[in-house]
């Protein structure tokens, strides 16, 4: 039997990011009931993993099994091509325990003032991960690809948002409306393959 998310299912958002969870919402069209794992109380897994669909997964796997729900998992980040894909999996991290994203933002344009590089070249990768509580799991995964501008531009989006300007575009995802980047975003590419296999 095919797995299917029929329309209207509870489902649970394995994040704590209220930024990320608006995001998802978004994304997936108000189709299913949603309650994020921050919400549930569930504790977050250790990201133990070096890929964005291998953290996914744990995150999914956790949530669903945790819960009893059919979870919905994201791992993403930013990836510049001048800093060998970091920060990468590692995008959360650099922000550190109080997640201040402008911490990571500065230290990005450390790092690349660092390498005296006129590369600024990068990408958003997302992993998408769907699990059933004690089964089975779905994951894709989607790639954006752009160039970093300094100063950030733009105070909307969240993570690294505000200094990732899309390819052929003259807004950063700072400055877009979030209709317009959750209609091309990384999430966005990565959902229509989801979609794609589920729905």
């Amino acid at each position: 039997m095919p797995l299917t998310l029929p329309t209207g299912q509870k489902i649970v958002v394995a994040t704590h990011n209220p930024g990320k969870a608006r995001e998802l919402a978004a994304i997936l069209e108000n189709r299913f009931e949603l309650v994020t794992a921050g919400e549930l109380g569930l504790p977050e897994p250790d990201e133990t993993e070096t890929t964005f669909v291998g953290n996914a997964l744990i995150k999914a796997r956790a949530a669903a099994d945790a819960s009893g729900l059919v979870a919905l998992a994201d791992d993403s980040g930013l990836s510049v091509t001048a800093l060998g894909g970091a920060p990468g999996v590692h995008s959360a991290r650099w922000a550190g325990p109080t997640k201040d994203f402008a911490l990571a933002m500065r230290k990005v344009e450390e790092r690349l003032e660092a390498t005296e590089g006129e590369d600024l070249s990068a990408w958003f990768t997302c992993a998408l991960a769907v699990a059933w509580p004690q089964g089975p799991a779905v994951v894709v995964e989607g790639r954006l690809d752009g160039t970093l501008v300094f100063p950030a531009r733009g105070t909307r989006g969240f993570g690294y948002d505000p200094i990732f300007l899309p390819q052929g575009r003259r807004e950063t995802f700072g400055e877009m409306d979030p209709a317009e980047k959750d209609a091309m975003s990384h999430r966005a590419l990565a959902f229509e393959k989801l979609k794609a296999a589920l729905l």
